[in-house]
């Protein structure tokens, strides 16, 4: 492993953290039930593995597989393959996951702009495709020929009419420019020592996400981490404390650290061995920090409005969802 900066905190394991990690690695050769799996990593793949897991019992899966490009992934290559070629396999792999979800159970799927256009079809046919969230992923070089590819999307689906969604837990604060008043008091703003600010509902284009990098407490070396910020929104819209949130790309653990620090019940599935050990790290973390980096008081703040103070006292206090309030 090349030597990291002195800033730089980028999770990565030792070998003996590896050692010690790998033996909480649950693998499966036989049915489980729910108690079994609760709170746990699995090793396997998921083609293999999905057999084993209990009928009916997730509320909220976030599925992020790999995109229709080719992807190196550390131990293993993802090729990108052609459009039918990759619609059978993800037709497959929806075939798989069903029936271990609830008939009341929400469905997010991440895709990029090209695989979105093979998988919706293969969504419209099972669920009910309720929109399509495009976020910002400002990261990387720009392209020389092209746009450059800044956003991703997430597909969100359900299995019925019946669903849970709390859109107040998922509201947006944002900073006021334009103060209007009306005879003198802030129309649709609140004014408090930190600036002005309006609470917002959430819409389908998010560009408050940042992405992981070097200097973040939650980045690691997994080429396709999803930030913890973007999985709250989806966790805390879209299940309850004590719902199940299921991840069969678990990859280095944002989905199961956000639902550890949340209150969910969770488990996922992963493949390779460096990122089983990452997640695992990063959990252990998560049991005694519950931080989330730009949530905070029970709302998501706008890209670089979070005051970077910590009142005092203020880390200790619980906010209206009962979870801690946090500053960075």
């Amino acid at each position: 492993m090349p030597a990291r900066a002195p800033r730089n905190r980028t999770i990565s394991c030792t070998e003996a953290e590896r050692e010690q990690l790998v033996r909480r690695v649950m693998r499966l050769d036989s049915p489980v039930s729910c108690r079994e799996v609760a709170g746990r990593v699995v090793g396997g793949d998921i083609f293999s593995v999905a057999r084993h897991l209990p009928l009916s019992f997730v509320d909220l899966l976030i599925l992020d597989p790999p995109y229709n490009i080719t992807k190196d992934y550390g131990a293993s290559t993802f090729k990108k393959r052609p459009a039918d070629e990759y619609r059978r396999w993800f037709q497959a792999l929806v075939d798989l996951l069903v029936p271990l979800m609830k008939p009341d159970a929400t469905l997010y799927v991440c895709s990029d702009w090209s695989t979105s256009t093979v998988i919706y079809p293969v969504l419209e046919a099972s669920f009910q495709v309720r929109n399509r969230i495009t976020w910002e992923r400002d990261k990387g070089r720009g392209a020389k020929r092209n746009w450059k590819n800044n956003a991703e999307d997430i597909w969100f689906s359900t299995r019925s009419d019946d669903f849970y969604f709390d859109v107040d837990a998922v509201k947006l604060k944002r900073k006021v420019l334009a103060t209007y008043r009306n005879n003198g008091k802030p129309k649709d703003w609140l004014q408090d020592q930190d600036g002005s600010f309006r609470l917002t509902h959430p819409s389908n284009i998010w560009t408050d996400i940042t992405v992981p990098f070097w200097s973040m407490p939650e980045n690691t070396d997994h080429p396709t981490e999803k930030p913890e910020k973007l999985m709250a929104k989806l966790i805390l819209a879209s299940s309850k404390p004590g719902d199940w949130v299921f991840d069969p790309f678990l990859g280095s653990g944002t989905t199961a650290v956000v639902a550890e620090k949340l209150s969910r019940r969770w488990c996922g599935v992963e493949i390779d061995a460096e990122y089983q050990c990452l997640a695992l790290k990063r959990l252990a973390a998560a049991r005694t920090d519950p931080s989330i980096q730009g949530y905070a008081n029970g709302v998501f703040w706008d890209r670089n409005a979070l005051p970077a103070r910590t009142p005092p006292g203020a880390t200790a206090n619980a906010n209206a969802n009962g979870y801690p309030e946090l500053f960075s």
